[in-house]
């Protein structure tokens, strides 16, 4: 933890989520506490039958036994962002592999792939280490799946069906079709409840597109200038590029 701690202004600081993970926002302002840490591990425990080593539950437990070593944060504390809005391991099943996202209050702290058994030829198998667009949209369905769909939204999953389509035309029914008109009715629905989210889209969005590819730096780019352009706040965390920037980086480190 020398990092974490050579980040810290103060001594008296606690280490907060922002020195630790890749967050934005109030999240990023908020010290890790030991029930945060708990409720990581539980998480993890219960969808990988462990807690992974290295992972989001392991930094947080150590971030937040020096916070309570420190007389920063107490035993039994807990953050109310992961209070209110919780703390999730979500993984999804793909062939050959299965995609693991960890996230505290709706934003992603921690995303990896699992290798699992296959049946295939070689060549498959190297084909289908590659993470697609498609599975990145899929992804953004579990990770920030109850938002609203707004113009930011479809105008990046537009971006990302023109990107693993390689056409320009809009296809009838499509994602990018889809986010459209659901961006046109939520903007006249008053019932925040009845407004279509982003999980009505993009649940199953591999099987949406008539064409996919794996996802590149190039492509996340592309994707993100696309929601910026549409977004005063910038790109949402754990949204349609920052999943298709950590599928780009995850096929990156095994040299897709």
């Amino acid at each position: 933890m020398s990092q974490e701690q050579q980040r810290r202004p103060e001594e008296s600081d606690p280490i907060k989520y922002g020195d630790v993970f890749n967050v934005s926002g109030e999240l990023a302002e908020k010290p890790v506490k030991p029930e945060d840490a708990a409720m990581m591990q539980s998480a993890e425990t219960r969808v990988l039958g462990k807690t992974q080593p290295g992972g989001a539950a392991a930094t947080m437990q150590s971030a937040a036994t020096l916070n309570e070593q420190a007389g920063l944060v107490g035993h039994h504390d807990v953050n109310e962002v992961a209070g209110d809005r919780g703390v999730t391991v979500t993984d999804m099943q793909a062939p050959g592999r299965r995609i693991v996202t960890e996230s505290v209050g709706g934003q992603v702290v921690g995303q990896y792939v699992e290798p699992t058994p296959v049946q295939s030829s070689r060549a498959s198998a190297v084909r289908e280490s590659a993470i697609t667009i498609g599975e990145a949209l899929e992804a953004t369905a579990q990770t920030v799946g109850s938002k609203p769909v707004e113009q930011s939204d479809a105008a990046a999953i537009q971006a990302a069906e023109v990107r693993a389509t390689g056409s320009n035309v809009i296809q009838p029914g499509g994602l990018a079709a889809m986010a459209q008109s659901a961006v046109a009715f939520n903007a006249g629905c008053r019932n925040p409840q009845d407004k279509i989210k982003l999980a009505d889209i993009l649940t199953g969005a591999t099987a949406k597109l008539p064409a996919d590819k794996a996802a590149t730096h190039q492509d996340a780019e592309g994707v993100a200038s696309a929601e910026a352009r549409n977004n005063t706040g910038g790109t949402t965390p754990g949204g349609v590029s920052a999943s298709v920037a950590a599928a780009a980086r995850l096929n990156e480190k095994v040299n897709v």
